[in-house]
């Protein structure tokens, strides 16, 4: 079974006919569409399958389906699609509002950079939600990797502070930063994610440095929104897109990557520690599909 295997399968091609007559690209922008890929990315992304029809001589719907999904997996080729861990230690910060599953996604991902034997440090800066330290102790436990944390209330950027001096100390290959949800408008939660930035600028001046975004799939457009505001407020370099198995509305993923040209990183698509997986466009595409 593919990792995609648990999207929910909106079919795209399954009541199509066997013609490529223009009730077909309607039919198809519709699916696409309702699958939340939004009307901008669709009609770009049927504009492309129509020419490399023409060009390639596409004659049957089958063909057309293989070729829409290399369309797709091209269009969310974007960046850099793994993380940037070239230097040691290299920092992930994590953002995001409230509920998408920020905390459960670094468990998840230190569990994985763990496994690869890279030797990893988690920092709890959201001190504001309670129990948020100990729902990341939890996860550190179950992975066998170490924490750096302060009492609830505490300056995040005291306990970065501590993060960067332990990361330094312990020779961490990878340090992973727990921030508080935030919403993008919130003008004092934003100045405190600059004045983490300004902690590992000084402290880590030199360290490889990754900002994902987490954002919830079920949320569909909304996401994209978020994405937009966090991208001109914080600056991101990735995206982890969780949930995507509860919803039919993975097009979402495409229209992120081909309007932001931020790439989608990982993906989640259940809550076992190993339903989170570095993203892949084609294999994506052709679950999708």
């Amino acid at each position: 079974m593919g990792f995609f295997d648990k999207l929910k399968k909106i079919n795209i091609f399954a009541s199509f006919g066997s013609e490529l007559t223009d009730d077909f690209y309607d039919e198809l922008e519709e699916s696409l569409i309702l699958a939340d890929t939004g009307m901008d990315t669709t009609l770009e992304l049927v504009e492309e399958l129509r020419r490399r029809v023409r060009e390639e001589h596409i004659k049957t719907v089958e063909e057309a389906r293989e070729c829409m999904c290399r369309v797709i997996a091209d269009a969310m080729t974007v960046g850099e699609p793994t993380l940037n861990l070239s230097t040691k230690p290299a920092v992930v910060l994590f953002i995001g509002v409230n509920g998408v599953g920020k905390t459960t996604t670094i468990g998840k991902i230190g569990h994985q950079l763990k496994s690869e034997r890279k030797k990893v440090l988690l920092c709890a800066a959201d001190t504001f939600r309670a129990a948020a330290a100990e729902q990341l102790t939890i996860w550190a436990e179950r992975s066998g990797v170490e924490i750096i944390k302060q009492h609830e209330g505490a300056d995040p950027a005291a306990v970065v502070f501590d993060a960067a001096s332990a990361a330094k100390a312990r020779k961490a290959d990878v340090v992973l930063i727990d921030t508080a949800g935030r919403l993008h408008n919130k003008q004092n939660l934003m100045n405190e994610l600059n004045k983490i930035s300004r902690v590992i600028d000084r402290e880590l001046p030199d360290c490889a440095r990754e900002t994902l975004l987490v954002l919830d799939a079920t949320t569909g457009q909304n996401g994209l929104i978020q994405a937009k505001q966090f991208k001109e407020a914080a600056g991101i370099t990735g995206i982890v897109l969780t949930k995507l198995d509860g919803t039919a509305k993975g097009g979402i993923a495409i229209a992120i990557a081909k309007e932001l040209g931020v790439p989608v990183k990982y993906a989640g698509v259940g809550e076992g520690i190993d339903d989170l997986k570095p993203f892949d466009a084609a294999e994506f595409a052709q679950a999708l599909i």
